[in-house]
């Protein structure tokens, strides 16, 4: 019987390789300039225009609490899908698409890289690397998403 296998892109967060589900992302643009939204939490960094929509657009390092670095001309905003709305998460790089059987993905650890396993789906090991695999829905919590939804607002 054929191993289920499920599509990841993969991106960097200092120099640590991120996956997420290609299901959830709608696209991987260029950065570009954000317009900062007054009293919001410090990872939302601000809206933008993507794809036609105003787009709340997130740190992704900042949120994960991990440390910051500067922005290159590999930075790229990875376009997701979460809670039906459109989200921005800033990424060092976006490198490849994957392909992982079900059966290489473990659960994740307490803490892995200096994240908390709330934030993970799992861990893979691919290609002798550790790839670590990003929950989406949990990267914004509720609160957070009405935040977000009102940022949107504010700004449209």
């Amino acid at each position: 019987m054929a191993e289920e296998v499920t599509k990841f892109i993969v991106f960097k967060l200092n120099n640590q390789s991120f996956g997420v589900a290609v299901q959830q992302v709608i696209s991987i643009e260029r950065l570009q300039e954000v317009t900062a939204v007054p009293r919001s939490s410090k990872f939302i960094k601000g809206v933008t225009e993507l794809r036609g929509e105003t787009t709340p657009v997130i740190d992704l390092k900042e949120r994960l609490m991990l440390t910051e670095s500067a922005t290159t001309n590999d930075t790229r905003i990875l376009v997701v899908s979460v809670e039906n709305m459109q989200i921005g998460l800033i990424v060092d790089a976006a490198t490849e698409v994957k392909d992982i059987e079900q059966n290489q993905i473990q659960a994740a650890p307490k803490l892995v890289a200096g994240i908390h396993e709330t934030f993970l789906k799992g861990v893979a090991k691919v290609d002798n690397h550790l790839l670590i695999l990003l929950d989406l829905e949990r990267i914004v919590d509720l609160n957070e998403s009405n935040e977000l939804r009102e940022a949107i607002m504010r700004e449209s």
